[in-house]
């Protein structure tokens, strides 16, 4: 790992570009155009493709679950902050 003097005094940034090449550059026709490749799908590295579906089984909730009314997760009744208040412990 590198490590950075943060007390060291800064150098002046080198200007390569005048302001009228900037803004001749701006009001190009093209300036903001981006070449993007058109894609059904993206690839990450080293991620690997499957070619199966995913899926997840919804089970309703259940009569001992609460809906917290702060991070809407459904939790266990046990985790409620206090009785009678849709709070989960970590919300409250």
């Amino acid at each position: 790992m590198a490590i950075t003097d943060y007390d060291t005094p800064r150098t002046p940034a080198v200007e390569e570009d005048s302001l009228e090449e900037l803004r001749a550059r701006r009001d190009a026709p093209n300036a903001s155009a981006v070449d993007v490749e058109e894609s059904e799908s993206y690839d990450l590295p080293g991620g690997e493709q499957l070619d199966e579906e995913l899926t997840v089984p919804v089970v309703a909730q259940q009569a001992d679950e609460f809906r917290c009314t702060k991070c809407f997760l459904v939790r266990h009744r046990n985790q409620r902050a206090a009785a009678g208040k849709d709070v989960c412990v970590e919300c409250a």
